[in-house]
């Protein structure tokens, strides 16, 4: 083979790896009633689905998500003042309730929000009087009459438009997003600190936290998620590095530095290692639907804390205690810093959050049952029965469907998981692949 036809192989596999890493999903959302479903990408993208409207002739095809519309929400940057390059990745998504026939939603890369409308049209204005049919603007000598234009129905078309651009507000990257309840403010949250915005005015916020130390080396924690209570407005919860969550009131001061309530479960100091601040740091944190409970996950447990109780969580539970003999391992291929998230059922009954090797776990909160799952293309498909799954630690007995810790792909995890609002639908980003399941959970959990 030729140095030429080498180098230009090289660029296509570089080309094909860069495509898969682009298409890896990032974040995934459910609009407030679920018929919409959006997911962003590494590259970019925001990919959005729509519930299908039930049929009669097709009883498997109902309620099935389609591709609805598809479009480029960020593009690569760079800070020339840092000397910065600026992913394009797609950290989080929020939408906003819909007021009218169109839909807005949220999108976040590292250092910029943007506010998209999404709309759709069936018909097009016809019969300009200045105006050609390729809208060019006519000749004024040459119009001799005038017309009432008309509306001509048209192929359905879905329109995204950017309506908002919220810009050069943070220094470290953007982690979460939260809308808040009176629908006209949201909060963006970075490692250092949390910005108040209002969604009509993109050049200036109000800066609600800071954590940031006057010396950078007495810096001891970051801040991990932060979102709004789903009820009161201002009532908000940031989570940190250290295990911490801090409920903050707005009503109190303007800048939230301090908190109202501090939740944090004191450390075993018999369990202490070196991996203890690790994996202790909260990955995720969601207010329950009732606004009474908070969800978090951390590296091995997900945790339900009831808000009027700050000593210690309510409920704990163990996503995959089996690795933490394998810490060590964990740590050197950096699997230990992966950043898990968590969900509530929409009665709040039912959490769920991802693991590795596809698998992700619900726990039932009413009858303490747990159930390990598998996300994978022959789960997916209309017929088909989740089969509970199990692994086994290292050394222990394990039975015919068993699966050895050490067999595990920790290449293939679930970070990203969304349930619909009010329905047994779940959504699974595994990787750059997309699941979802109907009707197939309420079995899994008796």
């Amino acid at each position: 083979m030729s140095l030429a036809a080498r180098c230009n192989s090289r660029l296509m596999y570089m080309h094909e790896i860069h495509k898969a890493l682009s298409d890896i999903i990032s974040t995934v959302e459910f609009n407030h009633t679920g018929e919409l479903l959006a997911t962003g990408d590494k590259g970019g993208r925001v990919v959005i689905f729509q519930r299908e409207p039930e049929s009669q002739t097709e009883p498997f095809s109902q309620g099935e998500y389609n591709v609805y519309s598809t479009f480029q929400s960020h593009e690569p940057e760079f800070d020339y003042l840092k000397s910065l390059e600026i992913e394009e990745k797609i950290n989080k998504i929020r939408w906003l309730p819909q007021q009218n026939a169109a839909h807005f939603l949220l999108s976040t890369n590292d250092k910029t929000v943007k506010l998209w409308k999404v709309s759709e049209r069936d018909k097009r204005p016809e019969g300009y009087n200045l105006k050609d049919e390729e809208g060019r603007i006519k000749d004024l000598s040459t119009v001799t009459s005038l017309q009432v234009p008309v509306l001509k129905p048209v192929d359905l078309m879905v329109e995204v438009s950017p309506r908002r651009v919220f810009a050069n507000a943070h220094t470290y990257h953007i982690n979460s997003i939260s809308v808040n309840s009176d629908y006209e403010t949201y909060m963006s949250a970075d490692d250092l600190r949390i910005n108040l915005w209002h969604l009509d005015i993109t050049d200036r916020s109000f800066n609600i936290v800071d954590i940031k130390p006057a010396n950078m080396e007495d810096l001891t924690e970051v801040i991990t998620a932060a979102e709004f209570h789903p009820h009161h407005c201002n009532l908000f919860v940031y989570s940190s590095s250290k295990g911490t969550l801090r409920l903050c009131d707005m009503r109190e001061a303007a800048l939230c530095d301090k908190h109202s309530k501090l939740f944090e479960e004191p450390e075993d100091p018999s369990a202490h290692s070196f991996f203890s601040e690790i994996i202790s740091s909260v990955s995720d944190v969601k207010f329950s639907h009732s606004g009474r409970y908070l969800l978090t996950r951390d590296y091995l447990t997900a945790k339900v804390w009831d808000l009027n109780m700050e000593s210690k969580p309510l409920e704990t539970y163990q996503v995959h205690d089996y690795l933490r003999s394998k810490l060590c391992s964990l740590y050197e291929n950096d699997c230990i810093f992966d950043k898990f998230e968590c969900a509530w059922n929409g009665s709040d009954s039912v959490i769920m959050t991802g693991a590795y090797n596809n698998f992700f776990r619900m726990f039932d909160r009413n009858t303490k049952r747990d159930v390990t799952l598998e996300a994978s293309r022959e789960s997916s498909k209309p017929r088909a029965v989740l089969k509970p799954r199990r692994v086994c630690a290292a050394g222990g007995k394990r039975r015919k469907d068993d699966i050895s810790v050490d067999s595990l792909d920790f290449t293939k995890k679930i970070l990203h998981t969304a349930w619909h609002p009010t329905e047994n639908i779940i959504a699974i980003a595994a990787t750059n692949n997309l699941y979802i399941f109907q009707d197939k959970l309420s079995s899994e959990m008796h």
